[in-house]
């Protein structure tokens, strides 16, 4: 759960969301930390060496939908990602995206990626990112998740200090950092 539980989404609320994300703090070193609604736990954030992560929206959780019900929750998820893309892609330009097939086969391994992907499959944000940058020096990426075929459909927002990049899916040698996502 997050801490946008039960709430209704608006392209203009998330847009405000990511501005403001843009222009606060990112860390420039330091480990990567969850951050919790005091009184409830719910996720709010997470911020690691160059990026901050901010759930956008979360849908009503899917226990026992099925079918048509099912789909039409994945539509409305859907068009939501598309209507708060196509709302930046109209700010900032088209966007390109950042695939998550590589960091979650690196995860499924165990082998070392960039803290902001490792960030991205702890939390189960293992949508493919939709990217733009720089915007104001820093790169901003948003994508839709689900964990499982009952969880919530969550939307989140990246903002990050370096180049959000597809990682690459050749073997990263012994002793050398992974390729990609801004390293």
């Amino acid at each position: 759960m997050t801490a946008r539980s039960g709430e209704t989404f608006a392209t203009g609320r998330a847009v405000s969301d990511i501005e403001t994300l843009l222009a606060g703090p990112v860390p420039a070193v330091g480990p990567t930390a969850d951050e919790g609604e005091p009184g409830t736990g719910e996720w709010s954030a997470t911020e690691g060496e160059g990026f901050r992560i901010l759930p956008l929206w979360e849908s009503d959780g899917l226990v026992g939908v099925y079918g048509p019900e099912w789909n039409e929750a994945e539509e409305a998820a859907t068009g939501h990602l598309a209507d708060l893309v196509g709302e930046l892609d109209r700010r900032w330009g088209g966007h390109r995206t950042a695939g998550m097939r590589v960091p979650i086969f690196r995860d499924l391994a165990g082998e070392p990626m960039p803290p902001l992907y490792r960030a991205l499959c702890d939390r189960d944000c293992l949508g493919d990112l939709a990217v733009w940058g720089p915007v104001a020096g820093r790169w901003v990426a948003v994508s839709l998740n689900q964990s499982d075929g009952d969880a919530p459909m969550v939307i989140v927002a990246v903002v990050a200090d370096r180049p959000v990049v597809e990682l690459d899916d050749r073997s990263t040698p012994a002793g050398e950092p992974p390729h990609g996502g801004g390293e």
